[in-house]
């Protein structure tokens, strides 16, 4: 009998597995709709949806693995990860879906946002002011405008599968719409800086580097309070609080 594995548990949603099953529980419906309605509309591989009901989706497990994982060494070829930027290009070159996703807030929304969380993090004392201060400055450079483009939003090292070079699926769409496609880029090399050659050859498109580190400063300096208080690990080696300090 297959056993119950918890993928990943916090208050908002928790992941199970149960032999080839996943089951994602949400409380927030509205996410479920979300991710439902984007793997539907993505040009690229994702999880086969076995059902979904209020506050569950059942999708079907992908062959493969991860490239690597945040903290850890990676584990994929130069192909894989070319492979990988590849899958981002055509997804971001597919039509704009209806929604607005995670990495499409406006520029003052993002700033305000930004700002109060780097207040935050040095009056709580998680961070030095020093390190929140620099990675500040850093992150300015991701609050342009961009064109819009169809957005994965979260997506992590973790949610990107291959077998060998080929992508067998991307996972966890709840956060995608419209949005800078450059947040994507930098989302899936956070921590794997040394990757980004491999990833931008399969992209095939020049993009502004100092952007993408500007989205590195941007999402840890977001993560790490959240991190903290559900869980999670962001001060781990090779995690969020390392790549700010790799800014210094």
């Amino acid at each position: 009998m297959d056993e119950v594995e918890v993928v990943v548990a916090h208050s908002e949603r928790a992941t199970l597995r149960v032999g080839d099953v996943f089951l994602k529980v949400d409380a927030d419906q509205a996410r479920i709709d979300v991710e439902v309605e984007a793997m539907s509309l993505a040009p690229v591989p994702t999880p086969e949806v076995l059902w979904c009901k209020p506050h569950v989706l059942a999708v079907a497990a992908l062959p493969g693995t991860t490239v690597g994982r945040l903290g850890g060494p990676s584990t994929g070829s130069p192909a894989a990860w070319a492979a990988a930027g590849a899958a981002i290009r055509k997804l971001h070159d597919a039509p704009l879906p209806p929604r607005t996703g995670g990495a499409g807030r406006s520029v003052a929304e993002l700033a305000a946002e930004l700002d109060d969380e780097c207040a935050s993090l040095v009056t709580n004392g998680l961070l030095p002011a020093g390190l929140v201060t620099r990675n500040r400055r850093v992150a300015e450079a991701a609050l342009r405008p961009w064109t819009a483009a169809f957005t994965h939003g979260d997506l992590q090292i973790a949610h990107v599968f291959v077998d060998g070079d080929e992508v067998t699926g991307i996972i966890d769409w709840s956060e995608a719409g419209r949005g800078d496609p450059l947040y994507d880029l930098a989302t899936f090399t956070l921590g794997h800086e040394e990757q980004l050659d491999d990833v931008l050859a399969g992209y095939g498109a020049d993009v502004d580097l100092d952007v993408i580190r500007a989205w590195w400063s941007v999402r840890s300096l977001l993560a790490v309070r959240w991190l903290s208080e559900h869980g999670f690990d962001p001060f781990a080696p090779g995690c969020e609080v390392d790549v700010l300090r790799s800014r210094m």
